[in-house]
């Protein structure tokens, strides 16, 4: 059983910066993507960016130019640079991953408890 455990939120001023970290943890698997989701209080959690296992990237148009997910494939973890953040970027972030165990031949995916991250002057 992967289990993801994330870091880095917290309050910060319109204009600022954040940076959110999510590690993956468990045995003998493998991480085929992992992204972050966002949810805000009555809205419907959104996808914000993916990263999957050969680099490629998507993006909410709505952090483009502004947000940047990357990853270390060693520590299976991954990581969202947010800049020039705004008060519509506040919301509890999750992180997602989709992973692969070899010994059950089973897709599997996982998420985390959420990060809050406040904008706010």
């Amino acid at each position: 059983q992967v289990q993801l455990v994330e870091s880095g939120g917290g309050l910060v001023q319109p204009g600022g910066s954040l940076r959110l970290s999510c590690a993956a943890s468990g045995s003998m698997f493998t991480i085929n993507a992992m992204g972050w989701y966002r949810q805000a209080p009555g809205t419907r959690r959104e996808l914000v960016a993916l990263i999957t296992n050969i680099d490629s990237t998507k993006y909410a148009d709505s952090v483009k130019g502004r947000f940047t997910i990357s990853r270390d494939s060693a520590k299976n973890t991954a990581y969202l640079q947010m800049n020039g953040l705004k008060p519509a970027d506040t919301a509890v972030y999750y992180c997602h991953a989709d992973y692969y165990i070899p010994a059950h031949h089973e897709y599997l995916e996982v998420w985390g408890q959420g990060t809050l991250v406040t904008v706010s002057s």
